[in-house]
């Protein structure tokens, strides 16, 4: 990345003027050119046009773990698209081999079987139409694409139950001990897996699980909790650098915030305190956060490997996680078990967690509770305390945006005693610092879809059911899609540009990310209270290197300096 970034004062950003620190560079640099429709070709060239980079599939995986390349993937999507072009596949030679027909003519108006490229005349120059490249990874069939307005071509062929491709060893500890899947899990890939269940099904959890999580009057509910998990954090660094005689603390923070956001998204779901913030948590707690880091750890080398060939490979890996699943489970089971205690005594109603609210609602099965309540809980821990600590990392090495945001955070608390929610509301530079760093480091590297229909994608006609995936690091680094890519600038969030399909950190549509809200509101009340409290210097401002560990994660987190502000 380049040198640390200067906020940009647009016309479109008057309001915000005044955050600026003094003396702040203004704009000199032009918008991201606008994304030109593509030039349509006489007819959609065949699926099986699409070049590939690998041939023998078990070659290819076998190759990507003799190289070490998985925790790279992320990076060899990046140079994928750069060599050759924004779209490639993944899969048989042969389209029909996906389970549709095969594809030499789908007839008029359909996927042309025409082989050959389509050059056109653009700007007044020719140039090739499409470039694209296949690869093959163990047995996944995928189209994947790097343009917004691909992004937005796939999701609206996703029809009305989305799919995207699961995580087999999760589904299998739930074959295996007889649970119900969440959401998360439902209708991720082809039916007739008896762990899984059809649209109609999934549709009609996810309506009900909507109130309550991703909601504005759900939202609303379980703010004062993630606050005062966020609150409890600030006093924990306060009382870490009175023992420091320098009254500062330089810290690796990736432990703490591992902590903070299992202890915050807990306390949302389960209504109950694990004390994870305190110096020495309780033997209790101490599992059921070990058992979480297991889980996470087991879950990457299973990834794309069948889990019944896995058990065979590496047993202890595949113990430790089934082992680590069961003791998140019991957890749920212990946290249920508490609130029907509370029922019972006829203590006063008050709110108590989004579990509680499901279970006095009864809309869903309690088996079914369980499931998407383990699932939340798996996928709010590591998933917010990473772009916590990217995000801390660029404001340390960009001063002044950090200042700009507390200078926001100031005056939007100067306007007196507020609901949270319209407290955060009133900070769209914070909101904007977040979209931009899921944009450098978004937390998955890409976004799924199984398109329910045909879909024409950069002039290839891609078969309905064919597993399709957004590069989103690749995007977020593109400059065919924003102006300065390497730069840190949230400012770009805020301007008339069209932003359409650029930002998918937490998906779209229907199949969105369900914690969406649960995860931003506790990161910008983390933020808004540490950068309130602290001011926060790096010891390295150099580029982090990151690493894919079935999240997008630093190769060695960066060491942050934390100074209390009198």
């Amino acid at each position: 990345m380049g040198p640390p970034s200067q906020l940009w004062k647009r016309p479109a950003q008057r309001r915000l003027s005044r955050c600026l620190p003094s003396g702040a560079a203004r704009s000199s640099t032009a918008p991201a050119p606008a994304l030109a429709p593509a030039p349509a070709a006489a007819r959609p060239l065949p699926y099986e046009a699409i070049p590939r980079s690998g041939r023998n599939a078990w070659l290819s995986l076998y190759r990507l773990w003799r190289s070490n390349s998985f925790p790279r993937f992320h990076l060899v999507m990046q140079r994928n698209f750069q060599r050759l072009g924004p779209i490639y596949r993944c899969g048989p030679r042969a389209a029909g081999l996906l389970g549709s027909p095969a594809r030499r003519g789908a007839g008029r108006g359909g996927c042309s079987g025409m082989a050959g490229f389509s050059r056109t005349r653009h700007g007044g120059r020719a140039e090739a139409r499409i470039l694209s490249h296949r690869e093959t990874v163990g047995t996944y069939n995928c189209v994947n694409v790097l343009l917004p307005r691909d992004a937005a071509q796939l999701f609206q062929s996703e029809g009305i139950f989305p799919r995207r491709m699961g995580i087999e060893s999760w589904i299998a500890h739930r074959q295996l001990r007889n649970h119900k899947c969440g959401i998360f899990l439902l209708a991720v890939s082809l039916a007739g897996s008896p762990a899984r269940r059809n649209g109609e099904e999934w549709r009609s959890d996810r309506l009900i699980l909507n109130k309550e999580v991703i909601s504005p009057a759900g939202t609303r509910k379980f703010l004062p909790f993630l606050n005062a998990v966020a609150q409890d954090f600030v006093t924990l660094m306060h009382q870490r650098i009175s023992k420091n005689t320098r009254r500062s603390l330089t810290i690796d923070l990736y432990s703490d915030l591992f902590r903070f956001t299992l202890e915050a998204s807990s306390y949302a779901l389960y209504g109950e305190r694990l004390g994870l913030l305190e110096e020495s948590p309780n033997a209790e707690s101490q599992r059921f956060i070990s058992a979480v880091e297991t889980m996470l750890r087991t879950t990457l080398p299973l990834l794309f490997i069948p889990p019944g060939l896995m058990r065979w490979v590496n047993t202890k890996l595949w113990r430790d996680h089934i082992e680590a699943w069961d003791t998140i489970f019991k957890h749920a089971d212990k946290c249920i078990q508490n609130i029907y205690q509370e029922f019972c005594l006829g203590q006063p109603r008050k709110y108590s967690g989004i579990m509680a609210e499901l279970l006095v609602q009864a809309e869903l099965p309690l088996d079914s509770i369980k499931a998407n309540i383990t699932e939340f809980t798996a996928g709010g821990v590591d998933t917010t305390a990473m772009p916590l600590l990217f995000t801390l990392f660029e404001l340390a090495r960009n001063p002044s945006v950090q200042t700009a945001i507390r200078r926001e955070i100031a005056e939007a608390e100067s306007q007196g005693p507020r609901e949270l929610s319209k407290v955060l509301n009133s900070m769209p530079l914070l909101k904007s610092a977040l979209k931009e760093t899921l944009r450098l480091y978004p937390v998955g590297i890409t976004v799924q879809r199984y398109p329910t229909k045909d879909v024409v994608l950069q002039n290839y006609c891609v078969p309905a059911g064919t597993l399709c995936q957004v590069g989103l690091y690749a995007m977020g680094r593109s400059p065919e899609v924003f102006s300065n890519p390497e730069r840190y600038d949230p400012m770009r969030w805020l301007s008339k540009e069209d932003n359409s399909f650029k930002a998918l950190a937490f998906g779209f549509g229907a199949r969105q990310c369900i914690g969406r809200r649960l995860a931003e509101t506790e990161m910008m009340l983390f933020l808004m209270h540490v950068l309130r409290n602290f001011r926060i210097d790096t010891v390295s401002k150099a580029d982090i290197k990151t690493v894919f560990g079935f999240i997008l994660m630093p190769e060695k987190p960066p060491l942050l300096t934390f100074r209390p502000i009198d």
